[in-house]
C-alpha cells in the first residue's frame, strides 16, 4: 500500500484522548447506533508546496469532528474522516476521489485545499453525481456542478470584488496610492484576482506602473525584487500563494529593498504573521479571531481549542484566520445540511442547502446564487506586532485599531 492509500481516519478512541480534560471531570460520550460510521471522504496537501496551509485544514477537521461525534455525530451515526494526501497536485487529487467513491465507499465528499485540487474533485462528484462541500475555490465561474457548494465567501466575481474591496481601502489610506506594480503567480485564482486588479485600476484612474508573472513554484524572486526596487511603486499588488509571499519578502531584504505598503493575496498565514520582516504587510481575510466575528456561530467554541492544538503540533501560527474558519465552515455546513435533510443522500441533502442560509463561524452562508455562490464577506487585514487585524470594511475592524503606515 503506497502512501496515497493510507486514509486518516478519526476513530471514537481518537476523539476520546482528545477529551481527557473532560473525560476526567465525569463527561459523557453518546452510544452511537450501530449502523456504522458515516464516512466522510476528501484529501489534502499534506505535502508538497501547499502543505504549510492545508495542515490548518487538517487540524481544523479533526476538531470538528471530535466535538461533533461528542454531540452524537450525525442522525446517530458516528463521523469518520476518510483523508488522503493528494501531495499538493491535481492529477493525484482526481485519482484519490475516485478511490474514496469507489474503493472505500464513503457517504459524503468534502473538498481538498486549493482550487486545481478542488476542480479535479468536483469532476469526479459530478461523474458519480455526488454532493461536495469546499473551502478554498477562488474561480467562481469555474464551479458550474449542481451539487458543489462553497465557503470560501468571495461571491461569484472575486475578480472584481477583492479588487474593489482592497482598492476601495487604498482610497482610504493617508496617503492614497496613485502608482501600482502588480506582481502575481501564474496559479490559476491568484492570476484572476490580479488581472481584476489591473481593471480595477482602470476604472480609478490610476497607474498601473508595471505587471510581472511567475510559474507557480517559482522559489527565485530576486529578479523580481529588483524590478520593483528599480520601479519605485506607491504600493505592490502580490497575487502569492502558500510560502511565495514570504519568498518575495526575503528576496527583497536580501537587496535593502524597504517596500511601499503591501497587499499579499493568498500567503500562508502563519509563516508571515511571525515573520519581522512582514510587519505591515495587507492580506485578503474573510474571518479573523477578533470582534464582531467573534460572535459568528461557533467562533467562541472553536477558536480556543484551535489555538491550544495549532501549539501543541508546532504549527507556524495558532491563531484562527480565514483559512481555519473557510474549513470549519465547510464542516458546519455539511452538518447543516444532513441535518436539516436528515439524510445522508447527496440529492436531499443538496436540496436543502439551496433552500437554507447555514449560520457559520464566517457570517451567514446562502448557495442561492450563480454557481451556488452567495455573498462576498472579503476583508482586508495588517499584521502589527505579530497579530493579524482586520482594518477594512471599518464595520469589521478591531474595535479600537485602525490601519498602520508601514
Amino acid at each position: 500500500m503506497n502512501s496515497n492509500d493510507k486514509a486518516v481516519r478519526l476513530d471514537r478512541r481518537q476523539a476520546m484522548l482528545g477529551l481527557g480534560a473532560a473525560t476526567a471531570l465525569g463527561a459523557s460520550y453518546p452510544l452511537f447506533a450501530q449502523t456504522g460510521p458515516i464516512k466522510v471522504g476528501g484529501s489534502l496537501a499534506i505535502t508538497g508546496p501547499l502543505s504549510a496551509t492545508a495542515l490548518v485544514h487538517k487540524l481544523t477537521g479533526e476538531i470538528y469532528l471530535e466535538e461533533l461525534n461528542k454531540r452524537g455525530g450525525l442522525l446517530g451515526r458516528k463521523v469518520e474522516w476518510v483523508l488522503k494526501d493528494d501531495q499538493s497536485k491535481p492529477d493525484v487529487a482526481r485519482t484519490l476521489y475516485e478511490q474514496l467513491v469507489t474503493v472505500d465507499k464513503v457517504d459524503l465528499l468534502i473538498g481538498p485545499y486549493a482550487t486545481p485540487n478542488i476542480l479535479s474533485a468536483m469532476g469526479v462528484a459530478q461523474r458519480y453525481n455526488k454532493l461536495i462541500i469546499h473551502h478554498t475555490f477562488g474561480m467562481p465561474h469555474l464551479a458550474k456542478y449542481e451539487k458543489q457548494f462553497p465557503t470560501w465567501a468571495t461571491g461569484v466575481e472575486p475578480a472584481r470584488t477583492t479588487s474593489d474591496t482592497l482598492l476601495d481601502f487604498m482610497a482610504s489610506m493617508p496617503n492614497p496610492p496613485k502608482r501600482i506594480a502588480i506582481v502575481t503567480s501564474k496559479f490559476a485564482p491568484c492570476l484572476l484576482v490580479a488581472n481584476g486588479m489591473r481593471e480595477g485600476l482602470k476604472r480609478r484612474g490610476l497607474t498601473e506602473l508595471m505587471f510581472l508573472e511567475w510559474d507557480f513554484g517559482n522559489r527565485d524572486f530576486g529578479a523580481i525584487a529588483s524590478r520593483l526596487k528599480d520601479a519605485k511603486p506607491d504600493f505592490i499588488y502580490a497575487g502569492v500563494i502558500a510560502m511565495e509571499g514570504m519568498m518575495l519578502l526575503d528576496a527583497m531584504k536580501k537587496i535593502d529593498y524597504k517596500a511601499p505598503p503591501m497587499f499579499h493575496h493568498l500567503p500562508s498565514p502563519g509563516p508571515m504573521v511571525n515573520s519581522p520582516d512582514a510587519q505591515g504587510m495587507l492580506v485578503a481575510t474573510i474571518f479573523e479571531e477578533h470582534e464582531p466575528m467573534m460572535s459568528n456561530a461557533g467562533a467562541k467554541e472553536f477558536v480556543p481549542v484551535f489555538n491550544a492544538r495549532a501549539k501543541s503540533a508546532n504549527l507556524p501560527d495558532n491563531a484562527v484566520d480565514t483559512q481555519a474558519a473557510a474549513s470549519y465552515a465547510a464542516w458546519q455546513v455539511l452538518e447543516a445540511g444532513v441535518k436539516g435533510a436528515n439524510s445522508i443522500d447527496d440529492n436531499a441533502v443538496a436540496a436543502w442547502l439551496k433552500r437554507n442560509t447555514v449560520a457559520s463561524i464566517q457570517g451567514p452562508l446562502r448557495f442561492d446564487g450563480p454557481n451556488n455562490y452567495g455573498s462576498d464577506l472579503t476583508k482586508i487585514k495588517q499584521v502589527q506586532n505579530k497579530d493579524w487585524v482586520v482594518v477594512w470594511p471599518r464595520a469589521s475592524a478591531k474595535p479600537g485599531t485602525q490601519y498602520q503606515p508601514s
